[in-house]
């Protein structure tokens, strides 16, 4: 446990300052008792020897100042310890997850994530402090004592070895029962957490169904949270009694021990006090452990989550990668793509290019492959065979920070900070000019959004950009592409499920984005006005390249673009026909 602490740490001096000052202190305590033995030997004679016992008061009254000092010095470490542990395994987890594929970032891998940053990282830098110091004294102390008594009688010291071997089996059984009742909690404790975030997001859709007060996967969770509680509760239970009973045990064979050698006069009443003393202070940190046990479990389970994130494999970078591209044209090269787990190629044998100064829709029925081609395009993944290159250069052999430098992405969901407008397009390049911003609001349509929000630029956008309507919200991300001057943008469906004086502004806005003739757009769409601004589609189905060509093109073909523009027409004629009361 101590190795992986130290380890686990980027700048683990803090600890190592921390527990060595635990140990001198444990140590040091287990010594001012060994001297016991001289100033009772001198003070309980018939004729109270004070002379004799002054030295080792004297040693004693060091000792004990000494020991005060170490507590003055420790107290402050520890208080620092936590904050600055915590803070520095946070720095350590977020440079690793920055060298993540972006295809890591899955629901499950981000909820794993949050909790390792916040819950676990900040448990074991607490633990490490609150429990790891006093699990440190009860292993040390007792083994001094052991030491120390070893210089009074070897019988005693034999038998708190004993009793230490029968303790450590104990302990070691209550430790496994601990570690699999933790576990099982934080399973239940993680399900109740994601209902409870569910019951949070989801009020209105409950209150209008009757759920307000929770859900019955809230209650089965709740359930299921108790009935794990008491379950690891009823397990523990057996091998803390155990462990008990075995430092109970110990204490008994003590007295009989002590007892037998006073009455076989193997010693002194001097030595027989300290020794009872002795095998007190060794018994009493003994039996704390099984205390600390469920806590250095509890440690341990945290740490080993921590270090699973951090054994994460990173995006894989070449030995000289490329830092620099000519042009921004994108090539797919006979592309074959399996998501990890999948079954099925999301890809196969794709090949496609898009040239600088174009404007690239993907079209094809849902689970054909265009969100794949985009992601492949940003390197979320690596591919299974060919090749995607970017500038003419293979994706894997260029810089990542590259590649992402030339890359912006519209995603179909936005995520705004809860920041001002003015701040979430500066994320893209925070020393534009106000010229540049009000150039790419207007270009975006930003700008019609700015004139009537109360605060203008400054308007806070609140959690998520909640307080903006999806169009909006896509308007904003739009111009924030559009800032950071990417020669790549990739847009993906940003004018799905809009009104139409959005999706008119959208699509007014994707057009502009291709105006650059050094800028190649590759936008995923299927509405008319959208396909009508791209120089080329691309059509794709079951994650092959089916047709490509111009918009007029394919609709003369009648192929797959064809039927699927045929239908979307046909959608926008939909009526609801009434009927005469």
């Amino acid at each position: 446990m101590i190795r992986r602490l130290y380890r686990l740490w980027p700048q683990p001096q803090i600890l190592a300052r921390l527990w060595l000052l635990t140990a001198a202190q444990a140590v040091l305590q287990g010594l001012m008792l060994g001297l016991l033995v001289p100033i009772l030997d001198a003070v309980v004679r018939s004729e109270p020897d004070l002379a004799a016992a002054t030295p080792w008061l004297v040693a004693g009254a060091v000792c004990a100042v000494l020991y005060a000092v170490l507590s003055i010095i420790a107290n402050p470490v520890g208080f620092k310890a936590a904050g600055a542990l915590a803070a520095q395994l946070r720095r350590k987890l977020m440079r690793h997850v920055s060298t993540l594929p972006l295809g890591w970032f899955s629901a499950e891998h981000k909820a794993r994530l949050a909790r390792g940053v916040t819950a676990d990282v900040g448990d074991a830098a607490h633990l490490a402090v609150t429990v790891a110091g006093p699990a440190i004294t009860s292993t040390l102390l007792p083994a001094t004592v052991v030491a120390v008594t070893l210089a009074v009688d070897w019988r005693m010291a034999l038998l708190l070895c004993v009793i230490a071997v029968f303790a450590f089996l104990a302990l070691k059984r209550a430790a496994r029962v601990a570690e699999i009742a933790e576990i099982e909690l934080e399973r239940a404790s993680a399900g109740v957490a994601s209902r409870a975030v569910e019951l949070g997001q989801a009020q209105p859709v409950l209150r209008a169904a009757g759920y307000a007060d929770g859900t019955p996967r809230m209650r089965e969770a709740l359930v299921d949270h108790r009935e794990t509680y008491r379950d690891g509760m009823r397990r523990a239970r057996r091998p803390f009694f155990v462990y008990t009973a075995v430092i109970m045990a110990g204490f008994v064979a003590v007295l009989a021990l002590v007892a037998q050698l006073v009455l076989s006069n193997s010693v002194g009443v001097a030595e027989a006090v300290a020794l009872l003393v002795l095998a007190a202070r060794f018994l009493e940190p003994l039996g704390n452990l099984v205390e600390l046990i469920g806590a250095l479990r509890a440690m341990a389970n945290k740490i080993a989550r921590i270090e699973e994130l951090l054994a994460t494999p990173a995006l894989p970078v070449a030995a000289d990668p490329v830092r620099k591209i000519d042009e921004a044209d994108v090539e797919f090269a006979d592309v074959t793509f399996t998501y990890p787990g999948g079954d099925a190629p999301a890809l196969c044998e794709v090949s496609l290019r898009c040239g600088p100064g174009t404007t690239t829709a993907l079209v094809g029925p849902s689970g054909s492959g265009k969100t794949t081609v985009t992601r492949l395009i940003a390197r979320f993944f690596d591919i299974d065979a060919g090749q995607v290159r970017v500038g003419g250069v293979d994706v894997r052999d260029l810089d990542p920070d590259v590649l992402l430098d030339e890359v912006a992405i519209v995603f179909q969901d936005v995520y705004l900070f809860d920041d001002t407008i003015e701040n979430n397009l500066r994320l893209a390049r925070p020393d534009a000019t106000w010229d540049e911003l009000a150039e790419v609001a207007r270009s975006a349509r930003l700008d019609e959004v700015i004139e009537r929000l109360p605060d203008g630029w400054n308007t806070r956008v609140g959690e998520a950009g909640a307080q903006l309507s999806g169009g909006e919200r896509q308007r904003v991300a739009i111009a924030r592409a559009m800032l950071k001057q990417a020669r790549i943008v990739l847009v993906d469906e940003a004018s799905s499920a809009l009104d139409p004086e959005n999706e008119a502004a959208i699509t007014q806005a994707i057009a502009n984005l291709g105006d650059d003739p050094n800028r190649t757009v590759i936008v995923i769409a299927h509405r008319p006005a959208t396909l009508a601004a791209a120089d080329r589609v691309v059509s794709l189905d079951d994650g092959r390249v089916v047709e490509t060509g111009t918009p007029e093109e394919l609709l003369r073909t009648g192929g797959s673009f064809a039927r699927i523009s045929s239908q979307y027409e046909r959608a926008r004629h939909w009526r609801i026909a009434g009927t005469a009361v």
